[in-house]
């Protein structure tokens, strides 16, 4: 083998799978077809409170808190306000912040860990047999490895290859998006509205500058199509209700939002994540968290496999669910608020008033659209913790969880003053003596075994 893992496609996905494969020692290489140093100019730009957390057991998450500007409501169709103070987390927000920068420091963590980087590599095929896979790339060079992972977006090369379909549609066509400057500043929150056919995002990125999403359905013209700040000031005065001055743009595009998703993640020793898994519309602004918690599912799965314990069909049935619900939830607010009609304007008076009214509703939204309320299925008779998400907890020693799972191990949490009790081997578990042992400082005294992505692997009482 040339290496352990190719990961193919240096977005976010790809990164933080690339930086928790090096950190657990496997050989990782990447491979991109943008030339070095190209920046990454895309559509992204929501952290939610999940991925601030995944980033946060990577040591990442205050240096990125640096570069956006954390928003703590959402505004929806001008009447409904969800406040995400409330979120369970120590990120009661989302953080709005260029896709460039999250990339920049999950590179740089891959980097530091022995992750090697080739760029100018366009992967055109692939052949895999029972012990590797064999990659080619547009030059002739080949390159052999365990396990591939396409990371490579929604015309994954890698996804054809392997003949995984693709099935779905385009649901909206000839959105614009725009980063501009304004000279009267807006509701220091992120925004979706809708009106005379249109729907319009605005969210601040902090540093003078905003993003706006914005779709006119009158208007279908082809991607190629030229967008000029005219048409993002008429889109915005018919949503927003006004324009806010926009004066300066730095980026403008056309694009047309699909719902689709790969019926498998894994075929054999090739596996997808991210947009070459799933893609959707853009709102609610999931689509690059989903696939930063893609990779934070599979990475220690691969790890593991490479040292003879492999958990890896696993991988898909806990995210191909949470990838089908995305699709889901995006797909219901691009609806509700892009479809006109007697009927669908009462229905969209009636959830948004039942969104807002009824408390465990809101809590609910504001756990899909964080993610914090992902959980996978557990076996029977486990304990109720097994497959919920670890939050947070203050350790012995002044530490915190998150800092804890930064080895990319197993966590075992007792209690303060407690003796440790002995736990069996956890799924995808290589070997329980490399677990990291901590105390909890919270006064709980259930020991707690955390998986190495932060959800529950076990729970039993001190005794």
């Amino acid at each position: 083998m040339d290496t352990d893992v190719v990961v193919v496609g240096a977005g976010p996905t790809g990164l933080l799978l690339a930086g928790d494969l090096a950190t657990a020692g496997v050989r990782v290489t990447v491979l991109e077809k943008r030339p070095a140093g190209l920046s990454n100019l895309t559509r992204a730009f929501a952290v939610h409170a999940r991925s601030l957390e995944v980033l946060d057991a990577r040591g990442l998450a205050d240096e990125l808190l640096g570069k956006g500007q954390p928003v703590d409501r959402l505004r929806l169709f001008q009447r409904l306000t969800i406040n995400l103070k409330e979120l369970p987390s120590r990120f009661q927000y989302v953080l709005v912040a260029p896709q460039y920068e999250v990339e920049r420091l999950l590179r740089r963590r891959a980097e530091e860990a022995g992750a090697v980087f080739r760029h100018d590599a366009e992967v055109t095929g692939l052949t895999q047999d029972g012990l590797g896979v064999t990659v080619t790339t547009a030059d002739g060079s080949t390159l052999r490895a365990e396990y591939v992972v396409g990371t490579d977006g929604v015309h994954s090369t890698v996804r054809d290859a392997v003949g995984i379909p693709f099935p779905g549609r385009a649901v909206i066509r000839s959105m614009v998006l725009a980063d501009v400057r304004l000279t009267r500043e807006p509701p220091d929150l992120l925004t979706v509205a809708a009106a005379n056919d249109s729907l319009g995002f605005l969210a601040p990125f902090g540093d003078g500058w905003y993003r706006f999403i914005g779709w006119h359905g009158n208007r279908d013209v082809g991607e190629d199509e030229p967008v000029d700040l005219d048409e993002v000031r008429s889109i915005a005065r018919a949503t927003l209700h006004d324009d806010y001055g926009m004066a300066e743009a730095r980026f403008l595009s056309r694009f047309h939002a699909d719902e689709r998703q790969a019926p498998t993640y894994r075929k054999g020793r090739v596996l997808l994540a991210g947009d070459a898994a799933h893609v959707h519309s853009p709102a609610g602004g999931l689509g690059m968290n989903t696939g930063l918690q893609d990779a934070a599912n599979l990475g220690w799965k691969l790890a593991a496999a490479l040292r003879g314990v492999d958990i890896l069909d696993s991988y898909d049935a806990e995210r191909h669910p949470v990838g089908r619900q995305v699709l889901r939830a995006s797909g219901g607010i691009l609806r509700i608020a892009t479809r006109q009609g007697p009927l669908i304007a009462a229905l969209r008076t009636a959830v948004i008033g039942m969104v807002s009214q009824v408390s465990p509703i809101r809590r609910r939204a504001a756990l899909t659209v964080s993610a914090l309320g992902v959980a996978y299925p557990s076996p029977r008779g486990a304990h109720p913790l097994v497959g919920t998400r670890a939050r947070d907890l203050p350790l012995e020693g002044g530490s915190r969880l998150a800092e804890a799972l930064r080895a990319g191990r197993f966590v075992l949490v007792a209690p303060a003053g407690a003796p440790v009790p002995e736990m069996g081997r956890a799924p995808g578990e290589v070997d329980p003596a490399e677990r990291v042992l901590v105390r909890r400082a919270d006064g709980g005294a259930t020991t707690l075994l955390v998986r190495p992505d932060g959800y529950f692997a076990d729970a039993a009482p001190a005794a």
